[in-house]
């Protein structure tokens, strides 16, 4: 179990977080985002107090059910998934893990998250309805797809696609959405509109990799949306890696130590 949780702190070492926000330099030139359509849940009056209290640390209440957890509700924020007390008055804020449920973890039995099997389902719905909003670069003998959330100001995420021949000959489709680390309105925000607005948009996600400026094109675009989407999927940093059945990687992963984990889905 120990060993776990080191391993689990090691995988966030090698991811970016965010920002401090700064103004982009010539926002007169971008376009309205594109902006994700609120969740339909609806709540009832008695679960006032609670999004009042989680109102006031900066998290908006989308949706609350039981939880599996017996005496604890799960409450889908604008930031993730939370658990909490029926009032909202003591707010989990890290993993609730299940003793009954244990998996294999790279070679180690582990307790369940139960935050994880609980967003699994919502990350997979949410991501099919971003559609072909992504930048792929597509292996030639394609075994397995990954979506990556993506900064390019972020080391790991530049180190990631330094290797992605690496990816793409281990079979390894990598389909790239937006993250921009210092928020909406930032310089980087504005570079990812960029990129999504190119004429090629590889080669202009290229030209940002490596750390140099893409030529300036703007058009109705995904950035904020995916950004949006990324934060209720409780993502905070870059690279940030999702699997099919909905899993979140956070943090850089080279291809070969990723691979059993596509092997095993």
């Amino acid at each position: 179990m120990k060993k776990w949780l080191i391993s689990v702190m090691t995988l966030a070492l090698f991811s970016c977080k965010p920002i401090a926000e700064q103004p982009a330099k010539d926002t007169a030139n971008a376009a309205p985002p594109v902006t994700q359509a609120p969740l339909t849940a609806e709540l009832s009056i008695e679960h006032t107090p609670l999004v009042q209290r989680f109102g006031q640390v900066g998290l908006q209440v989308q949706s609350v059910q039981a939880s599996p957890a017996e005496g604890l509700l799960q409450v889908m924020t604008n930031q993730g998934l939370f658990f909490s007390s029926a009032d909202g008055r003591y707010l989990v804020t890290g993993n609730v893990l299940d003793l009954d449920n244990f998996q294999q973890v790279r070679g180690q039995l582990v307790p369940a998250s139960l935050k994880e099997q609980q967003m699994r389902p919502y990350i997979v719905s949410k991501m099919a309805e971003l559609g072909q909003s992504y930048i792929e670069y597509k292996a030639r003998n394609e075994k397995h797809v990954i979506s990556v959330f993506t900064d390019p100001s972020c080391g790991y995420c530049r180190k990631l696609h330094e290797e992605m021949a690496d990816y793409n000959n281990a079979g390894i489709t990598v389909r790239y959405y937006a993250f921009p680390r210092a928020g909406q309105g930032s310089d980087l925000h504005l570079q990812m509109q960029h990129i999504w607005c190119a004429r090629n948009q590889n080669v202009a996600m290229d030209t940002a990799k490596a750390g140099k400026t893409p030529e300036r094109a703007m058009c109705q675009n995904p950035v904020q949306q995916h950004l949006e989407l990324a934060q209720s999927f409780g993502i905070n940093g870059t690279p940030a890696i999702i699997l099919a059945d909905g899993q979140v990687i956070p943090g850089y992963q080279p291809a070969a130590l990723l691979l059993p984990s596509l092997q095993s889905q």
